[in-house]
């Protein structure tokens, strides 16, 4: 299988794209990999495997690459005498955030005819925003926890008890996410989050809750991964979870009843199915008193979840044997040919 990594792109989650395609490059022994580096302007970049190390991006040698420019069938290397098409089964969208999550990759790849692995338009516009994931799950009976949403202009105070959990609404990483013990630390916690994003999402933040983690696509047929009880602090710190994107080694499955393990599995394939064909998504769940709550979608997870997989690289391949395509529109003119013919008009 030959596919193209596409990273980096105009995200604060840049940097853990970027951890996250070295990862791949480690993970994928018999796959043969290309990587295309989007940096913050959005230009396109063909990296060779060789300089897939953190500093080439960080001190800018990266510039010295070949750019690229995206066409109908795939990325080309633009040339005096021509342009020169970079062969590929697929394009891996590994963009963290925005322009990865919230549609824009997702667009273009379909606009171009490009076949890719990633959530598609549509999946990406409802899962970038925790606002609107709480609003889809609502619609497939997945039950979320109470919430609220505070905009950068409005009155700084909330309904609910303390302690909650502040979220900016587009962002992931847990990037500008706090703990709000008391009312004294609002405030705060609210410069933080709006710093990143307008709107910030508010939740009771419950000591002690239980949380799984699901990985999975469907190909042919389900293949899901392990159930992981992710390490258990208050919550993931953005360095943190930067040294958990950087994870190849497959984790231990939880240990937890077959009856659990079974609900969780049900709830990913009900969010999972059919809104995200063609990716492979991670659902991070709470368990309390025995409910599932799904507590967020990770639509393009930290180094694809590989060390979630018994068999990653085999997944991959499978799915980009399977990945979905837009059915085909004839347009034949026949509705301007009609209205003409009776205008008397040839």
């Amino acid at each position: 299988m030959n596919l193209t990594i596409l990273f980096g792109g105009s995200s604060y989650e840049h940097e853990i794209s970027i951890v996250s395609a070295i990862t791949l490059k480690k993970v994928l022994k018999r796959t043969q990999l290309q990587f295309v580096f989007v940096d913050a302007q959005r230009d396109f970049y063909l990296i060779e495997p060789a300089n897939m190390t953190s500093k080439h991006f960080s001190s800018g040698a990266y510039k010295k690459a070949k750019q690229l420019t995206l066409q109908k069938g795939g990325f080309v290397i633009p040339g005096r005498f021509g342009s020169k098409a970079l062969a590929t089964d697929a394009v891996l969208n590994l963009i963290h955030g925005r322009d990865g999550e919230d549609g824009k990759i997702a667009a273009m790849m379909t606009f171009y005819e490009v076949p890719f692995v990633g959530p598609r338009l549509e999946a990406s516009a409802l899962s970038y925003s925790k606002l609107t994931t709480k609003f889809l799950a609502d619609s497939l009976g997945v039950k979320t926890l109470p919430f609220e949403v505070l905009h950068r202009d409005d009155p700084r105070q909330i309904e609910m008890g303390y302690p909650v959990i502040l979220k900016p609404v587009h962002l992931g990483s847990s990037i500008g996410v706090s703990i709000v013990r008391e009312a004294g630390e609002l405030d705060y916690a609210l410069d933080v989050a709006f710093e990143f994003d307008d709107t910030v999402l508010v939740e009771p933040f419950v000591e002690g809750i239980e949380e799984y983690n699901q990985a999975g696509t469907l190909t042919n047929e389900w293949e899901l991964s392990i159930i992981e009880a992710p390490h258990k602090e208050a919550f993931l710190d953005f360095d943190k979870k930067y040294l958990d994107f950087s994870r190849d080694e497959q984790v231990r499955a939880a240990d937890i009843s077959g009856e659990l393990a079974e609900q969780l599995r049900a709830t990913f394939q009900r969010i999972y199915d059919p809104m995200f064909r063609g990716s492979i998504i991670r659902c991070d769940f709470f368990v309390k008193d025995g409910q599932v709550y799904l507590n967020e979608i990770n639509p393009i997870p930290g180094s694809m979840a590989n060390y979630l997989f018994d068999d990653f690289e085999g997944t991959l391949e499978r799915l980009v044997r399977h990945l979905p395509s837009e059915p085909a529109i004839t347009v034949d003119y026949q509705y301007i040919h009609s209205i003409q013919s009776a205008k008397g008009k040839a």
